[in-house]
């Protein structure tokens, strides 16, 4: 999932032209992004149990979604979010591929805006099926 802004000679972003957001089912790091966006907002205010399982099935590899609720229950956490609650925001980035799979960078942020934590994950999906098969937590990338 792409997004463009439209931006002034000055930087500034025009109010008058929203954001254009748009994304290809063939791209992994779209499929990434489509999947934190609607994942983020099932676990968001009243979570939604339903959707969030219908989007892990979709979603992710039948034997990661095994691996990730036995780490669910020794870490009392979201395995997606490595964290116990929902983030405000999320982004995606494409990282890497080679050996069959893509990494995806996401960065996951809680808190207000003027003092936001993050976490930041690899995501690994199968090049061939589109589909998530892992998640790590890892350092922030240099620069944010």
């Amino acid at each position: 999932m792409r997004t463009r802004t439209n931006s002034t000679a000055s930087g500034e972003q025009d109010a008058a032209v929203p954001p254009v957001h748009e994304g290809s089912p063939s791209s992994a790091t779209d499929r990434v992004a489509a999947f934190y966006g609607a994942y983020v907002d099932a676990r968001s205010g009243t979570p939604d149990t339903v959707l969030a399982d219908a989007l892990r099935s979709h979603f992710l590899t039948e034997e990661f979604r095994d691996r990730l609720a036995a780490w669910e229950r020794g870490n009392d956490a979201d395995g997606v979010f490595w964290a116990q609650n929902a983030p405000r925001a999320w982004r995606v980035t494409y990282d890497n591929s080679g050996a069959g799979h893509t990494w995806t960078r996401v960065r996951l942020t809680w808190g207000d805006e003027k003092k936001p934590t993050y976490i930041h994950l690899s995501v690994q999906s199968d090049t061939s099926s589109k589909l998530i098969s892992d998640i790590k937590e890892v350092e922030a990338p240099a620069g944010g």
